[in-house]
């Protein structure tokens, strides 16, 4: 019976991904995931390209006391404050619009001089957030397993480069194409599983390093290219609020 491999979330899209042990599924998704992003100098969504470097800084959000500390690659650390200060902007995400507020401080400055380049940190205003506009986000591993295969790897690639919400273990390949409408129990949560995920050139990219190590696209294009692009993966919306923890069982309700 498939269960819940991994967990992945991040407080600022594109950054180190944090693996709980066990979150609480609400309807908006898991609480501090993909709050916040960073944006080139223009105010503008980063391309994929610009998001590399973003890949090895670990951002922890303190939601007590409203506080995010960027870790670096060298160990290096910034501390500052997660209260947004900027007037209210609306940006472009892929699917949608969002409104954002910016941070000030040396948060934005410590991750310019990181990526190389003018960045700012903007805050999304809730209800929204910096994700996919679908809350939920799920792969299997008989899908990552035969992605590898289909690209002459003896192991699979590593999955995180997908920044799934829920990896999923003892599932055959695409097993979750004929999830598409119906209902998941995922520990104590309900979801509707919908569409397949259309993807970007980040899958390329090792997760921690952000250097291209793996033609995913190429594969992809091989035998999963639709009118909506190259899927990998489903989204899903939560229809159950619960908690879903590392090792539950997963099935169709």
């Amino acid at each position: 019976m498939p269960r819940v491999a991994r967990i992945n979330i991040s407080p600022i899209k594109s950054t180190s991904l944090h693996h709980p042990s066990e979150v609480f599924l609400s309807e908006l998704g898991v609480e501090g995931d993909h709050r916040f992003l960073f944006l080139d100098e223009d105010g503008r969504r980063l391309t994929e390209g610009g998001k590399a470097p973003l890949l090895g800084i670990r951002a922890d959000l303190d939601t007590q006391q409203e506080t995010l500390t960027l870790t670096f690659p060298d160990g290096s650390a910034t501390h500052g404050t997660a209260l947004p200060s900027g007037e209210l902007q609306r940006i472009t995400l892929y699917d949608r619009e969002v409104d954002v507020r910016l941070l000030n401080g040396g948060l934005a400055d410590a991750a310019s001089r990181h990526a190389g380049r003018p960045l700012r940190l903007a805050r999304v205003e809730p209800p929204e957030y910096a994700g996919g506009e679908r809350r939920v986000s799920i792969m299997t591993d008989g899908s990552l397993d035969d992605l590898g295969r289909r690209g002459g790897l003896e192991f699979p690639p590593d999955p995180r480069r997908f920044r799934m919400l829920f990896e999923l273990e003892g599932c055959a390949p695409y097993e979750e194409d004929g999830w598409d409408g119906q209902a998941l129990s995922l520990g104590e949560a309900l979801v509707r599983v919908g569409s397949s995920i259309p993807r970007c050139a980040l899958t390329t990219m090792h997760p921690d390093t952000g250097r291209k190590d793996f033609p995913t696209l190429d594969v992809l294009a091989t035998y999963r290219k639709t009118p909506d692009g190259l899927m990998f993966g489903a989204y899903g919306d939560v229809e159950r609020p619960g908690r879903v923890a590392v090792g539950d069982t997963v099935e169709l309700a």
